[in-house]
């Protein structure tokens, strides 16, 4: 199954899409909890999809896809956001996010889209 990193500076919603990834059979490659770590953990672990919060503290999540797209073109983000910050969303999609998940998070929702993004 692919391998997953999660991006949210919240333990709690990366405690949430762990469990609901990891109960689908997804591997969890890792957790970080802002958008630098995101980068450096994105380039050690090269995972096949990252599910990343938009607002982190030290680097927010625009900033990291930004990132983790000069040096990986092919990159497989979908962008974690509040309603509300549909605008956010459109730019990130203009970056090259493969998609996006709202929060409050929905098994199926979550499973849908990082199923749609990975193939799997």
């Amino acid at each position: 199954m692919p391998k997953v990193l999660i991006v949210d500076d919240t333990a709690f919603m990366r405690k949430l899409l762990k469990n609901i990834l990891f109960g689908a059979g997804f591997d969890i490659a890792g957790e970080a909890e802002n958008g630098n770590q995101a980068v450096e953990m994105y380039k050690e672990l090269n995972p096949d999809v990252v599910t990343m919060d938009i607002v982190m503290p030290d680097m927010n999540g625009i900033d990291a896809l930004k990132q983790i797209k000069s040096f990986d073109k092919g990159a497989k983000v979908v962008m974690c956001t509040a309603i509300g910050q549909e605008k956010i969303v459109k730019t990130a999609i203009k970056l090259g996010a493969k998609g996006y998940i709202i929060k409050p998070f929905q098994a199926p929702k979550v499973l849908e889209e990082i199923k749609k993004v990975t193939g799997a």
